[in-house]
């Protein structure tokens, strides 16, 4: 299983090298890449945003602020898969949307609060690094009670509300880049009545308010006058990130129902080191540090 991960990152690496020719601002076959990581990681736990984070440190890109726009928009590409795979529910099913609601709330207050520090402090290839060190060995800790772990309710609908909250308020763990939306929720999920099945898909529909309004409100506070360029960049890593979390996503649910989380938390550990080794040896450890 593991191979199928790193056989994606193998293409991508070399995409990578290629485009990473010289110091400049972001070119289309940059966004490109971004992109493909964005739609491959958004879903799973490993952290899609530290991914794109430690993705843009490789390139070398320098246009800062519209590289962490971009990497925040184009996560709506990736959320507009999941409303189409998941448009039956989302239009049959009222409740989902009253607990969906009470999950949001703990991430919208917090992330209103902490919005200016989380993007000019955590934003960060060696926090991004350390976080997806930690958050492996969770996955691998707890990785036997998530697949062992038996259903309790019919259906994710019936999650009682301050089930939904608790998983809210671990939802926000995430706001560090790093640690993983989908690893958060999933581990919420599972230690509030959900089984692992039912975790995953409760992850995945609260994907959708919360990725939509803080693509949403990021937009709004940043103050950049795009060029035609950077909109292209956009379009075109919006449907990038779509066409490739769409086939991410049913890749993952075979993952998870035969291979458990364990697999990822390895995953994480060696790609975070990997990093920080990296980072040492180029010198960059303490730059990024100071920043």
């Amino acid at each position: 299983m593991p191979s199928i991960l790193f056989k994606d990152y193998e293409v991508i690496a070399v995409l990578v090298n290629f485009a990473c020719l010289s110091r400049r601002s972001m070119t289309i076959i940059q966004s490109i890449i971004i992109a493909i990581v964005e739609g491959l990681t958004e879903f799973l736990p490993v952290s899609s945003t530290g991914h794109m984070i430690l993705t843009s440190s490789l390139m070398n890109i320098h246009d800062e602020e519209f590289v962490k726009t971009f990497e925040i928009a184009i996560q709506l590409g990736a959320i507009m898969a999941i409303v189409l795979m998941y448009s039956k529910r989302f239009l049959q099913d009222i409740q989902i949307y009253f607990k969906l609601t009470a999950a949001f709330l703990p991430t919208a207050i917090i992330g209103l609060l902490a919005y200016d520090f989380i993007k000019s402090v955590l934003f960060n290839p060696v926090i991004v690094s350390t976080s997806l060190v930690l958050g492996g060995i969770v996955l691998i800790l707890i990785d036997k009670r998530v697949v062992e772990k038996e259903q309790q309710l019919d259906d994710v609908s019936d999650l009682p509300y301050k089930n939904a909250i608790f998983i809210g308020l671990i939802q926000c763990l995430s706001m560090i880049p790093g640690m993983s939306r989908a690893a958060a929720t999933i581990i919420g999920g599972v230690f509030n009545r959900f089984d692992k099945t039912q975790a995953t898909e409760f992850s995945f529909l609260l994907a959708v308010p919360t990725m939509v309004a803080a693509t949403g409100y990021d937009l709004l506070r940043t103050n950049i006058d795009f060029t035609n360029d950077q909109l292209s960049m956009l379009g075109i890593g919006l449907a990038v990130a779509f066409v490739t979390a769409w086939f991410a996503v049913k890749i993952f649910l075979k993952i998870v129902m035969n291979y458990g989380f364990k697999h990822f938390g390895y995953y994480r550990i060696v790609i975070g080191l990997i990093f920080l080794i990296y980072m040492a040896s180029e010198g960059s450890l303490l730059n990024s540090l100071d920043n």
